[in-house]
């Protein structure tokens, strides 16, 4: 009973019945949080401050060489976009979030990459920035990506002392083939790929994150007007390959490979337009023994590619 009255006493001590709250106490609670995360610590103020001016600066409209900026919103898109590199300007993190994996995750890589402001933001805000959607707390803001000029992948190879070997892609509106296109131009030792400024897919964060890392080593040029940046190609001396499933000739035929070349890959679908098809020197096909009727740009640039790059070996 002694030992009973002493534990139930005033004095300081584990008191009956506290159902381990002191040895919750003592658990852990994860890795200390990055400065500028922490209230009230200088790198906070500094990083909300350039947050806030960047969301009061107007945003470009995609005309010239840049495109407009992107949001990724949500827990698991953001985690995947940092982790395969994603250029990201500002995280924007909910006050009071829940604290999970993916949370501190992305606190982690955008700490590692450094360059991104870190910025708490409320609810409300995270609503009227994303229009409703469900951004989970957390909010990456992908910078406008720095188009080329078609001239320049054409110029950088020859000051290179190499033959060009530039994919442009026509009506090819999925950001991921056109990641996997910047994929295998990189592969396979090429000089950048050329979209149209309309109705084309751009370099989104999706795009990003399906060329792995290689859109930041292989330019992307933009064309106002792709016939005409065909044309003028072929007046620099470059010859113009479409692939078409109609195509006069065979890829495994086509000699141009081996030289300068530009090569069309048009969508699944509708294949090349009708002016950008005119404009090519040759429409050639891929032989497909197995029967299948297209492949998506991704594959189809891959194996033209792959011939282009045995040759010149």
């Amino acid at each position: 009973m002694a030992a009973n009255n002493r534990r139930m006493s005033g004095k300081k001590g584990a008191q009956v019945g506290s159902g381990g709250q002191r040895r919750k106490g003592l658990e852990g609670k994860g890795p200390t949080p990055p400065a500028e995360m922490r209230k009230g610590h200088k790198k906070n103020r500094v990083a909300g401050a350039k947050a806030k001016q960047a969301l009061r600066r107007p945003a470009p409209r995609g005309r010239g060489g840049k495109s407009t900026s992107e949001l990724v919103v949500g827990r698991n898109p953001v985690v995947e976009a940092l982790r395969g590199g994603v250029p990201a300007s500002t995280l924007y993190v909910q006050q009071f979030i829940d604290n999970d994996e993916r949370v501190r995750e992305a606190l982690q890589l955008a700490a590692e990459r450094g360059g991104i402001n870190l910025m708490e933001a409320p609810r409300p805000e995270l609503d009227r920035m994303t229009n409703g959607l469900n951004h989970q707390g957390l909010v990456l803001q992908v910078p406008p990506y720095e188009y080329a000029h078609p001239e320049d992948l054409a110029a950088a190879a020859y000051d290179d002392g190499e033959d060009p070997l530039i994919v442009a892609l026509d009506g090819v509106t999925d950001p991921r083939n056109l990641g996997a296109v910047v994929r295998s131009v990189s592969a396979f030792g090429g000089h950048g790929v050329v979209v149209p400024e309309r109705r084309a897919a751009g370099m989104t964060a999706g795009a990003w994150k399906t060329s792995a890392g290689t859109a930041a080593r292989t330019p992307v040029a933009r064309a106002t007007n792709l016939t005409r940046a065909l044309e003028a190609y072929k007046k620099a001396g470059i010859v113009v390959v479409g692939l078409a499933a109609d195509g006069e000739s065979e890829l495994g035929d086509l000699a141009a490979l081996a030289g300068p070349v530009v090569i069309v890959v048009g969508s699944e679908g509708k294949g090349l337009s009708r002016l950008v098809g005119e404009t090519c020197d040759f429409r050639v096909r891929i032989p497909m023994p197995g029967g299948a009727e297209s492949l998506n740009a991704g594959v189809a640039a891959g194996i033209v590619l792959y011939e282009a790059a045995r040759r010149r070996a």
